[in-house]
C-alpha cells in the first residue's frame, strides 16, 4: 500500500488541484501524465516545480497531481499551491521559507461575471443621445 506524506488542495482562478506527496525519487505526474508531457511549455513545468526547488525535496519525494477546471496557467498556479500546502504538512519547518516566496498565499484575482443590461463585466452598450 502506497502513504500519502502529505496532502494539499491548491487553488488559482477556476481551476483546483489536488495534490499527494510520497515517498520517491521526484517523478510528478498530473492527471496519469509526466508533468513534462502536460504542461508543454516549460514555464509551467519550473512554476510546479518550485516548492521543491525552494524546500530542497527535488529528488526526495514524488508527487501526484489531479487538476481540474481553468486553463494551463491557472492549472500551473494551482499545483503550486497545492504542492506547497502538502509541503508543509510533511515538514513545518519548509513552512518559512514557502511563506516568504509567496507559495502559500492563494491568488485570489478571478474573472468579474458579466451583468446584465451590460455588454461585458463592466462595458456598456453604446450610448445613442438620439
Amino acid at each position: 500500500m502506497i502513504k500519502n506524506l502529505g496532502i494539499g488542495t491548491g487553488r488559482r482562478k477556476t481551476a483546483v488541484a489536488r495534490v499527494y506527496v510520497r515517498e520517491g525519487d521526484g517523478n510528478i505526474v498530473v492527471n496519469g501524465k509526466a508533468v513534462t508531457q502536460y504542461f508543454p511549455q516549460g514555464e509551467h513545468v519550473l512554476m510546479v516545480r518550485q516548492p521543491l526547488m525552494v524546500t530542497a525535496n527535488e529528488h526526495k519525494v514524488d508527487v501526484l497531481i489531479n487538476v481540474y477546471g481553468g486553463g494551463i496557467h491557472g492549472q500551473a498556479g494551482a499545483c503550486r499551491h497545492g504542492l506547497a500546502r502538502a509541503l508543509c504538512q510533511v515538514d513545518q519547518s519548509n513552512y518559512a521559507s514557502l511563506r516568504s516566496n509567496g507559495y502559500l498565499t492563494r491568488d485570489p484575482r478571478m474573472v468579474e461575471r458579466k451583468k446584465y443590461g451590460q455588454a461585458g463585466a463592466r462595458r456598456r452598450f453604446q450610448f445613442s443621445k438620439r
